[in-house]
């Protein structure tokens, strides 16, 4: 027997890659929500929604789409949040979840919480999944699973609430942790946001070489570039946001992989080889560990 879904009614925010992978798995599994109600922020995004028949109704209002829901998730890019978040307030449902996807979750705290109505659950998430892929015809069932979701809910926040974002995340294939929101921004501008903002800064030197050596860069591009290419290509708004919402954090770890840069620089200017191949030794021995941990 198929086990009851965690909330009567799941109203998704925006339908990227998160949103749209989340939706697909509701409608296919049947657990997660009785009803998928999905809003976005353009007609042409609905009606996409809408063909691709990933929810059960399509709301361009903010206050419908949310009405009556026992779950609200938010899947736009941070740094819209506090204006929806002060547009579905007057909305929520009593003792409904409010819920995220966001990579930062300082700022989604900062934005979010104040606005968040007396009886209404609020559990910051971050699942810790996506592709280059933006839009609704990104997402995909298998996009969670063995990846992690952790949650960030802020103290006091109500444990059944927790449990129910929990078991959603699991229900989707995650493994969940939960984590302190400043520690969370600290690990994930090392893991995710530092590397991003690498990967455009080398697409862009790469693109403001002469033409000539440009068209050969592109030619002749080897594996690495090609992977620098591929996070290069992520959505731009959301990647815009995170950077200005986690800021401290990754300028922190900028200034670190600065100060290594230029030390591996110094190792090859002077020809340094044991130092050259201590640093290539340690990168292999974290890939070898991404791969025992099953997040390669």
């Amino acid at each position: 027997m198929a086990d009851a879904p965690i909330f009567k009614r799941l109203a998704l925010i925006g339908i990227g890659l998160i949103g749209s992978s989340v939706a697909r798995i509701a409608m296919q599994r049947g657990d997660l929500a009785g009803e998928v109600v999905a809003s976005a922020r353009t007609q042409a995004t609905l009606d996409r929604v809408r063909e691709l028949g990933i929810a059960h109704r399509i709301e361009a209002d903010l206050g419908r789409a949310v009405e009556g829901a026992d779950c609200v998730m938010l899947c736009a890019p941070v740094g819209a949040y506090a204006e929806i978040a002060a547009a579905i307030a007057p909305h929520l449902a009593p003792d409904a979840v409010l819920t995220d996807v966001g990579s930062t979750k300082q700022s989604v705290i900062r934005d979010v919480g104040p606005l968040v109505p007396e009886g209404v659950h609020f559990v910051p998430a971050h699942p810790i999944a996506g592709t280059e892929y933006s839009g609704p015809d990104s997402g995909f069932t298998t996009l969670f699973e063995g990846r992690w979701t952790l949650l960030t809910p802020p103290p006091g926040t109500d444990e059944a609430a927790v449990e129910k974002i929990a078991e959603l995340w699991r229900r989707c294939g995650s493994l969940v942790e939960t984590m302190e929101p400043g520690h969370h921004d600290r690990v994930l501008a090392v893991v995710s946001h530092l590397p991003h903002l690498i990967a455009f800064t080398i697409c862009g030197t790469a693109d403001d070489l002469e033409d000539e050596s440009r068209q050969e860069v592109l030619q002749f591009a080897a594996s690495g570039f090609r992977d620098f290419t591929r996070i290069a290509a992520s959505d731009p708004t959301m990647w815009r946001d995170v950077f200005l919402n986690n800021r401290e954090a990754l300028l922190e770890m900028l200034a670190r992989f600065t100060e290594d840069a230029q030390a591996m620089a110094r190792a090859v200017r002077w020809g340094d080889a044991a130092y050259i191949e201590d640093k290539i030794l340690r990168g292999r021995k974290i890939r070898r560990s991404l791969i025992e941990l099953k997040q390669a």
